[in-house]
């Protein structure tokens, strides 16, 4: 598994979401497909399949409850370890299509959010690009904490990216190139994350930075900026620098 697609369960636009995972089984037709718990919804209600689903499914509708239920013969009725799972497999046609499902349901009970459990699986399933939609929404606590998911994913080496219709959330690396014509949305923003980044030189951009030291406190000033050339660089010497490109 290399390149994956997890859909959560917050606030998720359907038309972006259909447009992007289109255009992105266009460019990889072998991405893996993860429904997070309630994102399992999403999957039903446009009749599409997805490879993986996980979660504790204790906020799917009757519809998705049933979906399970029907598929969890013969899984067996044992005990679900604390944080753990229990897996098995299904097997349903939606329209032309007919897909192996794993399924995999956590206890209620336990330390991590169903979206990084998500996470979790595809990168021990060799995930090396992740892509997460619906993570974003009304509850800010809930961002917050899927920001956490970009660090503890970069730590393994992997690269998790965030988006919805008006944002594209990630970490870049020290020397990262950006080509405007791949950019998303007009504006690129910068921030801190975790501490402060240490001589932040932007390129490329309306507003360049020469060796700047950013702190939390002073991050307004790498808010709403702009690529100006084909390519704009980022470098900088310490920390985890979050980047959120985004349109009105």
């Amino acid at each position: 598994m290399t390149d994956t697609i997890i859909v959560s369960g917050g606030d998720i636009q359907s038309d972006f979401a259909l447009d992007f995972l289109e255009k992105k089984i266009k460019e990889n037709e072998k991405i893996c497909l993860i429904a997070a718990d309630r994102g399992l919804e999403f999957f039903l209600e446009h009749q599409l399949l997805p490879d993986v689903a996980i979660g504790d499914f204790d906020s799917l509708s009757e519809e998705g409850r049933g979906f399970l239920e029907i598929h969890e013969k013969g899984s067996g009725n044992g005990e679900i370890p604390y944080g753990g799972m229990m897996g098995w497999k299904v097997q349903k046609s939606f329209r032309d299509e007919v897909k192996e499902i794993t399924v995999i349901r956590l206890r209620p009970e336990k330390d991590d959010s169903d979206t990084q459990s998500a996470m979790n699986y595809a990168i021990q399933n060799g995930a090396k690009k992740i892509m997460v939609l619906g993570v974003t929404g009304n509850r800010v606590d809930h961002l917050m904490a899927n920001f956490g998911l970009l660090v503890l994913a970069k730590k393994q080496e992997t690269e998790v990216i965030l988006a919805d219709q008006y944002n594209y959330m990630k970490l870049v690396s020290d020397g990262e190139i950006i080509k405007k014509s791949e950019q998303f949305g007009k504006y690129v923003s910068f921030f801190p994350l975790g501490g402060d980044v240490t001589g932040l030189t932007l390129e490329g951009f309306k507003y360049s930075l020469d060796n700047y030291h950013l702190t939390t406190a002073d991050s307004g000033l790498t808010v709403s900026n702009e690529i100006v050339s084909e390519k704009a660089k980022v470098t900088y010497r310490s920390g985890t620098l979050l980047m959120i490109m985004a349109q009105d």
